[in-house]
């Protein structure tokens, strides 16, 4: 018995090895034991597995079927909110500013201190509830708002509770080089997060990347090459946060690490992308930041023109509030451009290589998790052209109905 057949979409659109989306009208999937066993047209597969026959069936008239959304770069596990800086922001206050003053992340370092483990792991839990009402699947989450050893692996541990607990798959990232602490010496702090944090959250096998903020005023690219070296040591895959407020040197040194991906990359060059693309490291573009922040976008056309694909995520954060992988393909299209194929392969299949799941996540190919969503449009391009509300009505994860609106 198959467990779950979805049948007579108006569309079923999948990310290939060569295509955007391959589209097939009138279409459905068959899932069995957790993973994809055929798509194609309702009549060819619901012949060869019956509806009516499996543990689960869909009628998705009207609809259209994708993969179900990667979020490849999130810092959604913190104490506290900070809107009180979006009005400051509104008013001319700059990221930079509002950290001078001792808001931005090193106020959520303090809310975060201050929370138990049980309150981060209740947080995180529900704005993972938000972001698979939104139709995402698998997300990374960074650590990064603890800033000593003892905080970074309570937020690891509520991360991976969190995992445990939610049908989404939660990936998890050790940042402790986000900010430099009050008191401390960027290098200073570096020390610490080398010889001290990275060997605690290496024995407790609690993340599978290292991330750290390469910007002016925060590490250096020297400072940043130490820790994502010392991390590579640990077990850990680098992933650098590049080239955001200024070109600093970041994606040549993600390049120059074959890191698993740069992110941001809003003052990125052309030589930058040339060097991503020949060092296989996946460009992660975060059009909600430049949305929240009121910054110019991130140059998606030049990645397109140097034929390196990206992959775009959500970064939400207290600064950049928002859970929506459907958002993020909105602003991909209305904000950096992107054609709509374009824009739902980036938070699929290419944000699923921005976090090492190359298993088929973020496609609908044979093999791979049956994790899929039903969107109430009857062609895909209708998804960012209906901006501001939600289409998903159902999400399905490893073949199992999570979600239903």
């Amino acid at each position: 018995m198959t467990d779950l057949v979805v049948s007579n979409a108006a569309q079923l659109a999948t990310p290939t090895e060569h295509d955007a989306l391959e589209v097939i009208p009138d279409g459905a999937v068959a899932i069995d034991d957790g993973v994809v066993v055929a798509t194609g047209p309702t009549d060819e597969i619901t012949r060869a597995y019956p509806p009516e026959n499996a543990a689960n069936s869909i009628d998705a008239t009207g609809q259209t079927i994708l993969p179900g959304f990667v979020d490849p770069h999130t810092h959604a596990v913190f104490g506290g909110t900070r809107a009180d800086e979006f009005t400051a922001k509104l008013e001319g206050a700059s990221y930079q500013e509002i950290l001078e003053d001792g808001g931005g992340i090193l106020r959520t370092v303090r809310s975060t201190r201050e929370a138990s483990r049980d309150q981060l792991v209740e947080n995180l839990v529900a704005q993972l509830d938000v972001m698979l009402a939104h139709g995402t699947t698998t997300a990374e989450v960074k650590s990064g708002y603890g800033l000593d050893v003892e905080t970074e692996l309570k937020l690891l541990e509520a991360i991976a509770t969190a995992d445990e607990r939610h049908p989404i798959d939660v990936v998890p990232t050790f940042m402790g080089a986000h900010a430099v602490p009050e008191g401390l010496t960027a290098d200073d702090y570096v020390d610490r997060v080398v010889e001290e944090q990275l060997p605690a959250v290496a024995a407790a096998d609690l993340a599978e990347f290292c991330d750290v903020f390469c910007e002016a005023g925060v590490f250096s690219v020297a400072q940043s090459r130490r820790v994502l070296e010392a991390g590579r040591e640990a077990g850990l895959a680098p992933k650098v946060h590049a080239e955001e407020f200024e070109r600093l040197g970041g994606s040549q040194l993600a390049a120059s690490l074959n890191a698993t991906s740069a992110d941001h990359l809003l003052q990125a060059t052309d030589d930058d992308i040339a060097a991503l693309g020949e060092a296989g490291v996946t460009p992660v573009l975060l059009p909600g930041t430049a949305f929240s922040l009121g910054a110019e976008y991130a140059d998606a056309a030049a990645f397109e023109a140097a034929d390196v694909p990206v992959a775009i995520a959500t970064d939400f954060n207290p600064n950049c509030y928002s859970q929506s992988m459907e958002f993020a393909i909105d602003l991909a299209c209305n904000g950096m451009r992107m054609r709509p194929a374009a824009a739902i392969r980036s938070a699929t299949r290419t944000a699923a290589a921005a976090i090492d799941r190359t298993n088929g996540t973020g496609t609908l190919c044979e093999g791979a998790p049956g994790d899929l969503v039903v969107a109430n449009v009857d062609d895909y391009q209708h998804l960012p052209y209906n901006f501001g509300v939600s289409t998903v009505r159902t999400v399905v994860k490893g073949g199992e109905v999570v979600h239903r609106e």
